[in-house]
């Protein structure tokens, strides 16, 4: 199994800890986030270290107005690295706006160019800004990965231009319905799954910090709603993150 989206880097516990409780429990790959600089070199010096650890590396929306948004030439140096697989997270948001609309916009265009420029991936935060989201990815032609998943009326859109779709811990509370509704109409070679470690624990671990191993309780939520086997999902998501993400 592969946990396409985690921040080593932000967890309490030890990454080797951590890898290798997950690799007890099945999830052989873990595609870790940096979001900003330190952070992107964080997750590189994880990669590096920890067999089957891979990074995608970008600024997150939150820091679009701060000095790590005029650091875009350090990012591209960092995607140069073996370990580094996709250009992200980037993105929207208009709940925590910790920068303005406009700074956002330039970072995540950046970002786009960025991806297109180095035949890589993007992988997109997006919270309460569906179309402006759609409006900026309409002219991205590269593969797109939309993390922790929470927007059912970009799903659409989402299908329509073949995005990657992952589902976080998110999708196992009980609240969730339009969410594991929405998990039934994404196309089985283009679904994804990840825990957000350490945030957004599924519902049998609530109360706990989030890790790369919880990523089972996800798989098993979503099978559930799509009226398939947990091996058969687990299969398709691994496979889907190897394509998306040129894992071996």
């Amino acid at each position: 199994m592969t946990d396409s989206h985690a921040h080593l880097d932000a967890c309490d516990d030890a990454a080797s800890v951590l890898v290798e409780r997950a690799r007890g429990d099945g999830i052989t790959r873990i595609v870790t986030i940096g979001t900003d600089i330190d952070s992107c070199r964080a997750a590189l010096e994880i990669a590096e270290a920890q067999d089957g650890v891979h990074a995608a590396l970008g600024i997150h929306p939150h820091q679009a107005g701060g000095a790590d948004a005029g650091r875009m030439d350090e990012l591209r140096e960092l995607l140069a690295h073996p370990k580094a697989v996709a250009v992200g997270e980037t993105g929207l948001d208009t709940v925590r706006q910790h920068a303005t609309l406009d700074e956002q916009r330039r970072l995540l265009e950046e970002h786009l160019e960025l991806a297109a420029e180095l035949s890589l991936p993007v992988v997109i935060h997006n919270r309460e800004a569906d179309d402006h989201m759609a409006t900026a990815l309409a002219s991205f032609s590269g593969p797109v990965v939309l993390h922790c998943f929470s927007s059912p009326d970009l799903l659409p859109e989402a299908v329509e231009r073949r995005y990657f779709v992952s589902f976080a811990g998110n999708v196992t509370y009980p609240n969730a319905v339009a969410l594991r509704d929405a998990a039934t109409a994404v196309a089985r070679d283009r679904i994804l799954v990840e825990t957000d470690s350490p945030y957004l624990t599924p519902q049998p671990r609530r109360g706990t910090p989030n890790e790369p191993a919880n990523v089972v309780h996800t798989i098993r939520a979503l099978a559930q709603a799509r009226g398939e086997s947990v091996e058969e999902l687990a299969a398709a998501t691994h496979a889907n993150a190897a394509a998306v993400f040129s894992l071996p």
